[in-house]
């Protein structure tokens, strides 16, 4: 895979790769703003899979679980400029205005299609990528700064997001676990989202589960994958890495073990 990541600051990065896909499991210690130049990419969360294009601009909140899958197209590389919201440089910005904290609503990506004021803003940052000379920190704030504020002029309740600067809290480890096996995350960050040492979590799971994570998980993503494959019009490799596994190689010789038969039969089947 041919990666190129550029970062005029580590807060604003170019990312950009032209291999057939690159595949990631993700939660963001921080919100992430991203501006499409070109690519496609597709999330995958437990309520539905979406997918962005040329041209769109989102918001990934900070621990905000999901499977991202990007590829090139028409010809074109996956080419994106991803701005960091960090809860540092949030809570200055926070500090300096009349704020009353909400109840932080589920998190979920924020869509903001292609609105030009932050368009506008993104573009803006091209000419420096191709800087020799570092980029200035004040102006690297003022650009964070103005998106912040385009993003608070945009959506009065993203406030509630934004303005959320709360860990996780320890939550229901069943409710949690049914609802996220697909993301294949180390199991520090499954304990850390349920408000959980890597002891706790391990502990708190035999209990629930009575199997070890890896067993549970594997069994899930196989089922899952199982349901997908003989139920919707999907290929072996999509449904490979959106259930939570690495590679198409472990994926078909887990599922052959567990169901006497390879992924590709059910295609056929189908």
């Amino acid at each position: 895979m041919e990666y190129q990541a550029q970062y005029i600051t580590p807060d604003i990065k170019l990312s950009c790769y032209d291999d057939k896909f690159f595949k990631s499991e993700i939660a963001f210690e921080h919100h992430m703003l991203i501006w499409f130049i070109s690519g496609e990419t597709k999330i995958v969360q437990p309520d539905g899979t979406r997918i962005f294009r040329a041209g769109d601009i989102f918001l990934i909140p900070r621990n905000q679980l999901a499977t991202i899958i990007n590829y090139p197209k028409d010809g074109l590389p996956h080419k994106t400029v991803v701005m960091h919201l960090t809860t540092e440089r949030l809570k200055r910005f926070y500090d300096n205005i009349h704020f009353k904290p909400a109840a932080a609503p589920q998190p979920r990506i924020m869509s903001f299609e292609e609105h030009p004021l932050l368009k506008s803003c993104l573009a803006s940052l091209i000419p420096y990528f191709e800087m020799k000379d570092p980029f200035p920190e004040d102006i690297a704030s003022l650009k964070i700064t103005e998106a912040i504020t385009i993003l608070r002029s945009i959506d009065k309740k993203i406030d509630a997001v934004l303005g959320n600067f709360e860990e996780p809290g320890k939550i229901d480890l069943l409710g949690f676990m049914e609802k996220n096996y697909m993301f294949n995350m180390p199991m520090e960050k499954f304990g850390y989202l349920t408000g959980r040492s890597l002891t706790t979590f391990k502990r708190d799971f035999k209990k629930i589960f009575q199997t070890t994570p890896q067993k549970w998980l594997t069994q899930k993503r196989l089922e899952l994958a199982h349901f997908q494959l003989s139920q919707k019009k999907v290929k072996p490799m999509d449904v490979c890495y959106e259930v939570g596994f690495e590679n198409l190689s472990h994926f078909s010789f887990a599922f052959k073990k567990q169901f006497g038969y390879a992924p590709t039969a059910l295609q056929e089947q189908r």
